[in-house]
Order: C-alpha cells, then sequence, then structure tokens
C-alpha cells in the first residue's frame, strides 16, 4: 500500500524520468548503431562458423567493413587492420570452403562386377551338372539364332529376282554385356569429391604458426608504439596477432584455432573496456562464450568425421 501511494503522489516525475531515459537510450543507440550493428552480425558469424556453415563468410566481410569504421574512429589502428586481413581472408576461406577437393581418380568397369559373380558362381558349382546345362543352352541359342538368320535372308530376297537383298546393317552389341544397343565400354573414370572436412593441426604446422605469430606481434607492436599514438600497443598487436592466424587456421577448417580465439577474446575484452567500447566489450563476451561451445561443436565433428 505504501508503494502504492508514493507513486500515485510521484507518477508525474516518474513518467519524466521514464521519459528522459528513454530518449538517452535512443540518443545513445543513434550515435553508436554502426557498433551496434556490427556486434549483431559478429554474432551471427560465430553462430555460422561453429555450424560449419560457409555463409559465415559473406557475413564476415559485412561485419569486418563495419568494423573498419569503428575501430578507426577508436584510434585502434592494429584493430583496424585486422579487419582489412579478415575481408581478403573471408573471400579465400569462402572459396576454399565451397571448393570440391579432387580425389585420385580411378577406373571401373560397368561389367565388372556382373563378371566377378558369374565367376564365382561357376567356380563354387561341385558337380558337371552346370556344364551340361550350359551346352544345352548353347545349342538352344545356336539354333534360335540360325532361324532368325533363315528368317531375316528371306524377308530381305527379292520378289522378282529371287536374289537375296542387301544385308541389314547390324546393330551395335556391347561385347561384353552381349546386350543390343550398347556400344563396348572400356573403362568409367571416377572421380570421387568431398569438402573441406575438420582437421587437427600437426605438429610441424603447429611451429610455424607459432613463429610466424611471433614475428607479427613484434612486428605491430614495434610499428603502433613508434609510429602510431596508440594508447595500448601491446595489448593490440597481441590480440591481433593470435586473430590473424586463428582466422587462417578456420578457413583451413583446423580444430585448434579456437583455443586461439578463447585467448584472443579474453584479453580483447580487457582492451575494449579500458577503452570505453561497451557494445564491442559485450560482443566478446558473448565471442568467448561461443568459443567454448565452437570447441566441443567441432570436437563431435572430428568424432564423427561429419
Amino acid at each position: 500500500m505504501e508503494v502504492i501511494g508514493w507513486i500515485s503522489k510521484n507518477y508525474i516525475d516518474i513518467f519524466v524520468a521514464l521519459t528522459v531515459s528513454f530518449m538517452e537510450v535512443i540518443s545513445w543507440i543513434s550515435k553508436n548503431y554502426i557498433e551496434i550493428f556490427g556486434a549483431l552480425a559478429g554474432v551471427v558469424y560465430v553462430f555460422l562458423e561453429i555450424r560449419q556453415n560457409i555463409l559465415l563468410w559473406p557475413v564476415g566481410i559485412v561485419t569486418s567493413a563495419v568494423y573498419l569504421w569503428v575501430f578507426f574512429t577508436g584510434r585502434l589502428y592494429a584493430e583496424m587492420s585486422l579487419q582489412a586481413y579478415y575481408l581478403v581472408i573471408s573471400i579465400i576461406g569462402w572459396y576454399w570452403w565451397g571448393k570440391q577437393i579432387r580425389e585420385k581418380p580411378r577406373t571401373a568397369s560397368p561389367s565388372s562386377g556382373s563378371q566377378s559373380r558369374d565367376k564365382r558362381r561357376v567356380s563354387g558349382d561341385a558337380g558337371g551338372e552346370l556344364r551340361t546345362a550350359g551346352e544345352g543352352v548353347g545349342r538352344e541359342i545356336h539354333d534360335r539364332s540360325s532361324r532368325t538368320e533363315d528368317r531375316k535372308a528371306e524377308r530381305l530376297r527379292d520378289p522378282e529376282t529371287g536374289q537375296p537383298g542387301a544385308p541389314e546393317a547390324e546393330e551395335p552389341v556391347n561385347t561384353e554385356t552381349g546386350r543390343p544397343g550398347e556400344e563396348k565400354v572400356k573403362g568409367i573414370e571416377v572421380v570421387e569429391t568431398k569438402k573441406l572436412e575438420v582437421s587437427r593441426i600437426t605438429s610441424g604446422l603447429a611451429v610455424i604458426l607459432a613463429i610466424i605469430l611471433l614475428v607479427i606481434c613484434t612486428a605491430i607492436w614495434y610499428v603502433l608504439d613508434r609510429f602510431t599514438d596508440s594508447p595500448v600497443p601491446l595489448w593490440d598487436s597481441f590480440i591481433t596477432s593470435f586473430s590473424v592466424i586463428a582466422t587462417w587456421m578456420l578457413a583451413r577448417k583446423i580444430y585448434e584455432h579456437w583455443y586461439l580465439w578463447i585467448i584472443a577474446n579474453s584479453a580483447a575484452f580487457v582492451l575494449f573496456f579500458t577503452r570505453g567500447l561497451y557494445p564491442t566489450m559485450v560482443l566478446y563476451i558473448i565471442y568467448l562464450i561461443m568459443s567454448f561451445a565452437g570447441l566441443a561443436a567441432w570436437k563431435k565433428s572430428l568424432r564423427t568425421g561429419s
């Protein structure tokens, strides 16, 4: 009752306060709509990444274009350069994921299966009954063939002169199957294709990527520290280098790229909090949670081979 009484006395003040708060939210959205759009697109991107859906790449292109502007206004130049890299790798990843991998071709005969079955039937016969039956069938076929040839000759005989006419053109017969109307097929080249599948990183590739990671991190830190006004060159270079390697590994569907995303997203959360980019900070918290989900989902793909 006291609460209701207080509201009845101060309803005008409450209405004014809610109106002001609503207008402030609208004003903030109008100033940060690009960043909000990029955050939402980023969530969709990671969801598609977990599902191994190729549409993640066009979504990634759009997201990267948006964040080019966001990081430019926030003076995070290494992150801005990273988005340009994302644009390029998204196109490459789109191609790699959609490409059919051509496996080693093999030659198969269409009649090989039936021939092998016939051989097994003949070799598995214990007596001479099959041979006797085969001879009888052979004689019957020969008799039928002779009668057919006689009828053809009679049909082609000239009714005026009684002389035989020109023979009909023989219908092509498959010498392997004995069926008319078929040309002999020597063999069919069978080419099997498959799409890029989830794989584990090899020890050699891991060493190479670790060296590249160290080189990229050092180079970016040096450039940011010496030639830009970046307030956080070390953090910026750390996140950027991890993201570069992780994105390349994603394009190749390497399972361990999720570990790199977990490290990069954790560091990015701290960085964006200190820079006041709160919608992006929330986005990277979601990224971090989804990275663990992606780790589990891709591990399942490794087990099932899907």
